[in-house]
């Protein structure tokens, strides 16, 4: 007899593995879990079609809005020699500039009347400049007037100018420019609110899959053969791992999927300020502390699940879990939030909250002992939460599996009484 089996029954690690590659390649292979996989992508389909969508609209789009120009000669021929020599300076502050009308000497300007006929006749202007150099005017929209003010002001200034000195022209020394305090502080505090709502996402839309499991095998009577065979802890815990490599599947085709849509695209996206810990590591932790809450969470759900017989009854009972757990979502944020005090630390030690506190401090802190510190209190909430939830769903499944075969007996018993 191996070293693995005791009476002819298997131990508990090696009937836990023998559960788990089970329920995994069953998982993995179903039609179910392939739609499961699909139904994410689709926002993510949406997402660069509508990127590259909204990015042909701006290159399609017209031209940004022209600044006519009514005025006497001389103080035209100013105006367009200015907007020459400071156009190219301004970065696009500065509005293309159209002739409208040359006024001749004694001739009244209408900038109004002139603006109309001009949109009208298809040709696109923003706004009219008018009067002199000393008194300039400018008539258009109330949009086009604040944001042209200044700029018009900065070219009749250099109109004015009778022998205009040439702009001198800027050496540029690019280098890397260390951000401040405040700027990297609050990047990172961005970065770790991201971290946290990815991993709540993550958590909330994977652990189902542990309770749809459970009761689809319960009602198949799967779970007494189960019984009959191998430890019931290790039924509970082989589901368990099984379905945390079932996520960890998931959340890989998500993100390869995620990758290859952004590179299709082609389209650019606004990237986190990197945490104080730095992307590898944070990587690194965001797995560990993902594997350790969903392994809290499963382990809530399994319990839940050996208290249900139906699909209604799991969702009458995980719904008060499902609220809990985005109440425990936004108590680790707030204590983020609040650094320091004594909410902070009372979201690091509550082992629900533990993971999304700690990822976000990695976020912000780069010390690395903490971490440490944590994984091992989160792994140790994790034995103690599988122990318990393991010996309640002993409890509820053989009693579930006993009251079904009294029933069966006590059916035998009354075909054979009829007869």
């Amino acid at each position: 007899m191996s070293e693995s089996t005791k009476g002819g029954r298997l131990s508990l690690l090696s009937a836990a593995l023998v559960v788990a590659r089970r329920d995994f390649m069953a998982v993995l292979w179903s039609r179910s879990f392939i739609f499961f996989l699909v139904g994410p992508l689709f926002p993510l389909v949406v997402g660069a079609l509508a990127g590259s969508v909204t990015n042909h609209v701006e290159n399609s789009a017209p031209d940004y809005p022209k600044l006519g120009v009514i005025m006497q000669g001389a103080d035209l021929d100013a105006v367009l020699t200015a907007g020459a020599a400071l156009g190219s300076r301004m970065n696009g502050d500065l509005p293309d500039l159209a002739i409208v009308k040359r006024l001749k000497a004694g001739e009244t300007a209408h900038p109004a009347k002139a603006l109309a006929q001009e949109n009208a006749a298809g040709r696109d202007m923003g706004a009219i400049l008018s009067g002199t150099l000393a008194h300039p005017v400018l008539t258009g929209s109330r949009e086009h007037l604040q944001d042209w003010q200044g700029p018009v002001s900065l070219l009749a200034a250099r109109a004015r100018t009778q022998t205009p000195a040439p702009l001198p022209e800027v050496a540029l020394s690019p280098t890397a420019v260390a951000a401040t305090q405040a700027d990297t502080g609050h990047g990172r505090m961005m970065t770790a609110q991201a971290a946290q709502t990815l991993l709540f996402l993550l958590m909330m839309l994977l652990a189902g899959m542990v309770l749809s499991n459970l009761v689809e095998e319960k009602a198949n009577k799967i779970i007494e053969v189960l019984a009959a065979a191998i430890p019931m802890d290790a039924v509970f815990l082989g589901k368990l791992f099984a379905m945390l490599a079932i996520s960890m599947v998931g959340i890989a085709v998500w993100g390869a999927a995620g990758g290859v849509l952004h590179l299709v695209s082609g389209q650019g996206i606004q990237f986190l300020t990197a945490p104080a810990v730095g992307w590898p590591l944070f990587v690194v932790l965001g797995i560990a502390y993902f594997g350790l809450g969903y392994l809290l969470l499963g382990s809530v759900f399994l319990t839940i699940g050996s208290m249900a017989s139906t699909v209604r009854e799991v969702q009458t009972l995980s719904m008060p879990v499902t609220m809990a757990q985005i109440l425990v979502f936004f108590f680790a944020s707030y204590g983020m939030a609040r650094e320091g005090s004594p909410v902070e630390w009372a979201s690091i030690v509550f082992p629900f909250s533990s993971p999304f506190a700690m990822l976000g401090r990695a976020a912000i802190h780069g010390e690395i002992w903490p971490h440490l510190a944590a994984l091992g209190w989160q792994a140790l909430c994790v034995l103690i939460f599988v122990r318990v939830g393991a010996y309640i769903f002993r409890r509820r499944v053989m009693q579930s599996g006993a009251q079904g075969a009294v029933k069966k007996k006590r059916g035998v018993l009354e075909i054979l009484r009829k007869a």
